[in-house]
C-alpha cells in the first residue's frame, strides 16, 4: 500500500512535472531537473534514517534478490568465508544465491524451533576473520523481525531490511550495508535501495558484473546504466510524506499501535493464533491462523466482500497474513479486527 497524499501527488504531476510539459518518467535520467529529484530524494533518505558521514546511498534495480549476488561478489574475498543467520524463507534465498560465489558458514538458525524467533546469538557459531555476517531483518512469511541488532565487532553486519526499512528508527553506524527492494514502505517494485559503508567499496571481484559492482554505481552516482526514474520519484515523495508526519518516530508509533492492535485480537481467545515469539513479532507482517483450517476460506471470502484483501497467507505455510506497512491506517486495522470478531462469533 502506497501512501494516498503521496498517489494524489504523482497523479497530479503525472502529465506535467513542475511546469515541464511531461512527467518524471519521461525525463533523461542525465537531465538536470532529474538530477534535482534524485539529489532531494537522497537528502531526505539521509535525513529520515540519519544516515552518517561516511556511507553511500545507492538507487538500483533487481531487488532484494540481485542484491544476494552482489554483496558476495563486493564483499566475499577469495577463499575467505561469509557468516549468515537462517531465520527464515528469504534468509534461506539469501544463502543459496551467496553459496555460488564462495564459503558459506551459516552461523546460526531458528529451523529447530520452525523460525518462530529470531535464532539466539548465544547458539551462534560465527568464522574467526568472516568476510561480512549476514541477517534478514523481517521474515515476511514468519513474521519474525529483529529489534535488537548484534554486536560483530569489525565484522560489517549485513542485513535485507527490504521489509521493515523506514518502519522505524534504525543505527546505521551498526551496520557495513543495509539493502532493501523498495515495494514495502518505499515506492513501487523496481527500486532497490543499497546504504553502503565508504571503506567496504573498491573490492569488488574482476568477474563481478559491472551494474552490481557498488563502486562503479557509488562513481557514477547510481547512474552507471538507466536508473528506475519513476521508482526514485515515487520513493521521493514518500520520504517527503514521512517527513512531513514526523520522522521515523512518528511511524513508529503508528506502526506500534496497529501491530498492538492486531496481535492483541489474536491472543484475546483460541479462535486464533499466532507462534512467532512475542519479543519477535513483526510489526509488518502478522501472519496467523484459524483454530479450524477448513474455514479458511470463508474468513476470507467475508473478508473480500468487506474490501478486506491480500490477506491469503503465503503458499508456504497457509493461513492469513496481515501485511500493515507504513500507509496502512489504523482504520484498516480496526476494520480486519472487527470482521475476525465477527467471523469467530459466528463460527467460534
Amino acid at each position: 500500500m502506497l501512501p494516498e497524499p503521496v498517489l494524489l501527488r504523482a497523479q497530479a504531476e503525472l502529465l506535467d512535472w513542475h511546469g515541464r510539459g511531461m512527467s518524471a518518467m519521461e525525463m533523461s535520467h542525465r537531465s538536470e531537473d532529474f538530477g534535482a529529484i534524485v539529489d532531494k530524494a537522497e537528502r531526505d533518505l539521509r535525513t529520515l534514517l540519519a544516515i552518517p558521514d561516511g556511507y553511500r546511498v545507492l538507487f538500483l534495480q533487481g531487488g532484494a534478490l540481485a542484491q544476494n549476488a552482489a554483496i558476495p561478489l563486493n564483499l566475499l574475498r577469495e577463499g575467505g568465508v561469509a557468516d549468515y543467520i537462517d531465520s527464515g524463507h528469504w534468509a534461506q534465498k539469501s544463502i543459496a544465491e551467496a553459496r555460488k560465489y564462495g564459503t558459506v558458514n551459516v552461523a546460526g538458525s531458528s529451523a529447530a524451533e520452525g523460525y518462530t524467533s529470531v535464532p539466539a546469538v548465544s547458539s551462534w557459531r560465527r568464522s574467526p576473520g568472516a568476510s561480512y555476517l549476514h541477517i534478514t531483518s523481517n521474515e515476511t512469511i514468519a513474521g519474525v523481525e529483529w529489534f535488537d541488532f548484534p554486536d560483530t565487532g569489525s565484522t560489517p553486519l549485513v542485513a535485507d531490511a527490504s521489509s521493515h526499512l523506514l518502519s522505524r528508527p534504525l543505527d546505521v553506524a551498526r551496520f557495513g550495508l543495509i539493502y532493501a527492494g523498495a515495494q514495502k514502505n518505499i515506492g513501487p517494485a523496481g527500486l532497490t535501495l543499497v546504504i553502503v559503508r565508504e571503506d567496504l567499496l573498491g573490492h569488488a571481484r574482476t568477474a563481478c558484473p559491472s551494474v552490481l559492482d557498488y563502486t562503479v554505481q557509488a562513481g557514477a552516482g547510481s547512474m552507471f546504466n538507466t536508473p528506475p526514474t519513476f521508482g526514485i520519484y515515487l520513493a521521493g515523495l514518500t520520504f517527503e510524506w514521512l517527513l512531513e508526519g514526523g520522522g521515523l518516530a512518528a511511524i513508529e508509533r503508528l506502526n506500534t499501535a496497529k501491530a498492538a492492535a492486531l496481535y492483541n485480537e489474536i491472543d484475546r481467545s483460541g479462535f486464533y493464533r499466532n507462534p512467532v515469539a512475542r519479543s519477535d513479532r513483526s510489526r509488518m507482517n502478522v501472519p496467523f491462523f484459524l483454530s479450524d483450517p477448513r474455514l479458511d476460506a470463508d474468513f476470507l471470502a467475508g473478508a473480500r466482500e468487506r474490501g478486506l484483501v491480500q490477506l491469503k497467507g503465503h503458499r508456504a505455510v497457509g493461513g492469513m497474513r496481515a501485511s500493515i506497512y507504513n500507509a496502512m491506517p489504523l482504520a484498516g486495522v480496526t476494520e480486519l479486527v472487527d470482521w475476525m470478531r465477527e467471523f469467530e462469533r459466528r463460527h467460534g
